[in-house]
């Protein structure tokens, strides 16, 4: 407990540092002049979409809509059963075409591909089913340009995002060979014609928590070990890449549920293998919002699907622990994702199954227990009331003041209810693991994007 307490410590202080460091900076500079330098590179968003006939449209419509010099958006309909490839083609009066592509990653056996009649930029790939990993692969290997953005097809972006994003990448000279923005929860926002017009916290107390954990990651996890180039999670929702870099690295793996994180690892392993130094960031104020689900039984499958994937990720990556070629990625940012992130669900649960059994088979210290038990229950707490007070301090995204008071009430009772819900949920990841499932499971959607 004292380990977990000094990482989240750390990784709070640091968070801290960086954005009272950025917080008074002028946001519409210099994000202006990029709209004209010379130098801004061109993007490929890459949209895979699975089922996604609710939301693809209007988040393509948030897409077209962004603040950037150049880009294309390049939607991957993997094999949907759905009617997200004719919603798609008539919504967008998309035809079929012709267009030239390399090749370098292997996919599925791609169908057609389309492009609309009313925005040149916006293509549409029909694809056999591969998984998303796939899809991906497959945009890389039909986009046109240097960079590419990964995108889900649930997504609404704020205008100057990919600005945002980007602005390292361009200032670092391509030292920074990916980077990833904030991802926020749309349930309760207002959005007409793909743009996030009023932002509002959902009623629904699952949908809450997630919020505060959202915050909590983002604003504490990311930030802290993106300034030591620690991070390892460039989230799928929306990440921004090299594409030679990619490429070199293999593209994304396809026999994995957690193809976004095992492909950070990868680059860290050949930036590391090559003497390259080159960096992977986190940029805190791009943001990105994105349907979260409503019920347990969607929730349930989402966290045991992220924990398999973080299960895989580490056991592709086991050599690089404890290995001083690795440096402090070896040493610090792995040994926490495996010992704090994968296993402390397994040691939680234990702890509940040994606390209720004591009180049948043993005496017990109460003194001891119950001061022990309270401070475990409430340093949870703590760091999501904290990341609650970093939203309201630095970047304000919830303009009601009652809004921020219902997130850090719910903040308090986290431990009580949502934790051990989420323990159990990380735990039957290792079940499943076990038992041989690899796919991602039926998500169901209902749209955020209007």
């Amino acid at each position: 407990m004292l380990i977990v307490l000094l990482f989240y410590g750390f990784f709070m202080v640091a968070s801290l540092i960086y954005l009272r460091r950025i917080r008074k900076l002028d946001e519409s500079f210099p994000y202006d002049e990029l709209l004209n330098v010379s130098y801004t590179r061109p993007i490929s968003i890459l949209v895979p979409a699975f089922n996604e006939e609710a939301g693809i449209c209007g988040s393509v419509r948030s897409l077209l809509s962004i603040e950037y010099p150049e880009f294309e958006v390049i939607v991957i309909n993997d094999g949907s059963a759905d009617g997200t490839l004719r919603t798609m083609i008539d919504s967008f009066r998309m035809e079929p075409v012709s267009r030239a592509v390399r090749k370098r990653l292997d996919t599925e056996q791609v169908r057609a591909v389309y492009r609309s009649n009313v925005y040149d930029n916006l293509y549409l790939v029909d694809k056999d089913n591969g998984g998303k990993a796939d899809a991906l692969n497959a945009g890389i290997n039909y986009s046109a340009y240097p960079y590419f953005c990964s995108l889900d097809g649930d997504s609404v972006l704020e205008r100057r995002s990919f600005l945002k994003v980007m602005k390292p990448i361009l200032e670092s000279g391509e030292e920074v060979i990916a980077s990833g923005g904030s991802i926020r929860i749309a349930n309760g926002c207002e959005i007409e014609s793909g743009e996030v017009v009023k932002v509002g916290l959902s009623r629904r107390p699952l949908v809450v928590m997630q919020v505060i954990e959202y915050l909590r990651a983002f604003l504490l996890g990311r930030v802290g070990m993106s300034r030591h180039n620690l991070l390892i999670i460039v989230s799928g929702a929306f990440g921004v890449f090299n594409k030679h870099w990619v490429i070199e690295a293999g593209g994304y793996r396809r026999n994995t549920v957690g193809e976004d994180m095992e492909l950070v690892m990868r680059l860290h392993r050949m930036n590391k293998d090559r003497k390259l130094n080159k960096q992977i960031l986190y940029v805190p104020d791009p943001v990105c919002w994105t349907e979260a689900p409503e019920s347990m039984k969607y929730l349930r499958r989402q966290r045991s699907r992220w924990h398999r994937g973080l299960l895989e990720s580490l056991l592709v990556h086991r050599d690089m622990l404890f290995r001083p070629k690795y440096g402090s990625l070896g040493w610090i940012s792995l040994p926490y994702f495996l010992f704090i992130e994968l296993f402390a669900p397994l040691v939680e649960a234990l702890a509940y199954v040994v606390l209720v059994a004591t009180l049948f088979v043993s005496s017990v210290y109460w003194e001891f227990s119950v001061l022990l038990l309270s401070v475990c229950l409430l340093y949870g707490s703590m760091f999501s009331m904290a990341a609650v007070v970093v939203e309201e301090w630095s970047l304000r995204k919830y303009p009601k003041a009652r809004d921020i008071l219902r997130l850090f009430v719910y903040a308090l009772t986290e431990s009580f209810w949502y934790r051990p819900l989420t323990v159990w949920w990380r735990c039957e990841a290792f079940v499943q693991w076990m038992a041989g499932k690899r796919g991602w499971g039926e998500m169901k959607r209902k749209g955020v994007s209007a």
